[in-house]
């Protein structure tokens, strides 16, 4: 076998990284917790949730779902659904209810429903239920410089949108557009101002939980320079955080080691082709360039809200006259170049206050907008148009966001109590 070196990486991470062509596929994928539908509050035995996946139809690599999406369960419980690539925005939104769908009806079965906040509103007791030498390997890791990592793995949830990378002289914009819009769409889809069932003073407390972790791996990388030249280098200078070893042995990796220094000799063995590929895996800016670009800032969203991150973001990026009006809007904002996101200013703003942020409430509704306007071009009367300009009608235009009605639903009290005399 060759020996991976230092330029042999680099070459392999500028071709695979930034796919570039003209915009085709799109795909999104939803998480959600997993709740008893009686007693909230008490963890869900993961054998419930099973049992519950045992109504639909299987295929070796797991439950089939009727439009083909994938289920990942993650470390605290949380279920993912990821939508195959779609041709059009319409396709990927059609495909994903009905996928949505049949999971919710699955879990009903056992009496267990989905909730979709940024962090899990309710206070229960967290636990790590995957054994996977890689999450053990994360917890370990993560837990050496504080709790962070434990509730961004058991606590967390989010809303991924992928986009195409975009052709040879638009996709630096298609890059710096993601990055700019990061902040309005933490802001306006924030949903997670609980944590252990008290508020945190964020409004997306997961967003928090994120700039708080290792800085090699969740903060966005310098916007100057060509893309894939900035990620390689990114890739190359982060912190291993896991070694794939045989069975029984930990994936533990040496303490500070990056993956450069892996590849200069450091580790306790030469590093390999597909080392590299995993340790991409492990890599959590707010946007990640996977071939396509992955949106990762946008925290889950109840029932079938994933529609409206995905009609937004389609929509600015793939209409250039949506992208213009998005990019003028974005750069009136206070982009702090010395910090990188989700560390910098404006994007603590975005957690902490949403849409009660002035200067992100009129960005956000220049976006909207525009976003509206290029699906009225493009002829899209259906799920997602309308979801857009109700969500935005609901929360932007009033200077809110669906943490709002969590922190209102909590002065109220409005949780439904378990029937009386049943257990909990």
């Amino acid at each position: 076998m060759t020996p991976l070196t230092e330029a042999s990486a680099e070459e392999h991470l500028l071709g695979i990284c930034f796919k570039i062509g003209p915009p085709r596929l799109i795909g999104v994928e939803a998480e959600w917790f997993v709740h008893d539908d009686r007693c909230p509050d008490s963890p869900v035995d993961p054998d419930r949730v099973a049992a519950a996946l045992t109504a639909l139809p299987t295929h070796p690599d797991g439950p089939r779902f009727p439009a083909g999406a994938r289920l990942t369960r993650e470390p605290g419980g949380q279920v993912e659904l990821s939508s195959l690539p779609a041709e059009s925005p319409e396709n990927c939104a059609a495909d994903l209810l009905a996928d949505h769908a049949a999971l919710r009806s699955a879990l009903a079965s056992q009496g267990l429903r989905l909730t979709g906040s940024g962090t899990d509103p309710v206070a229960r007791e967290r636990r790590m239920q995957a054994a996977h030498p890689r999450y053990r390997a994360m917890e370990r890791y993560f837990d050496s410089a504080g709790p962070w990592g434990r509730i961004m793995m058991c606590g967390t949830a989010s809303v991924q949108v992928s986009v195409d990378a975009g052709t040879e002289p638009r996709f630096a914009e298609r890059w710096q557009l993601t990055h700019r819009l990061g902040p309005v769409l933490v802001a306006a889809f924030a949903n997670s101002p609980l944590l252990d069932g008290r508020p945190t003073g964020y409004r997306s407390t997961r967003q928090m939980v994120w700039s708080r972790m290792d800085p090699s791996r969740t903060l966005a990388p310098p916007p100057d320079g060509d893309p894939r030249d900035v990620w390689s280098r990114y890739v190359l200078d982060a912190r291993v955080l896991c070694v794939r070893r045989s069975d029984g042995v930990p994936w533990t990796a040496p303490a500070g080691l990056t993956f450069r220094d892996w590849l200069r000799g450091a580790g306790d063995r030469a590093a390999t082709l597909a080392d590299l590929d995993y340790h991409r895996t492990t890599l959590f800016p707010p946007v990640r360039p996977r071939g396509h670009l992955e949106l990762r800032m946008i925290d889950a969203q109840p029932g079938d809200g994933w529609l409206v991150p995905l009609a937004l973001v389609s929509a600015l990026l793939d209409d250039p006259i949506a992208t213009d009006t998005a990019l003028a809007a974005l750069e009136r904002l206070d982009h702090d170049g010395a910090t990188p996101p989700p560390r910098s200013g404006l994007w603590q703003r975005a957690a902490v206050r949403g849409m009660a942020d002035p200067e992100l409430r009129r960005a956000a509704l220049v976006c909207f907008a525009a976003a509206d306007r290029a699906l009225a071009r493009r002829g899209a009367d259906g799920p997602l148009r309308k979801a857009l300009g109700e969500f935005a009608e609901r929360y932007p235009a009033r200077g809110r966001c669906p943490a709002d009605d969590q922190l209102d639903g909590l002065r109220a009290d409005v949780r439904p109590a378990p029937e009386e005399g049943a257990p909990c």
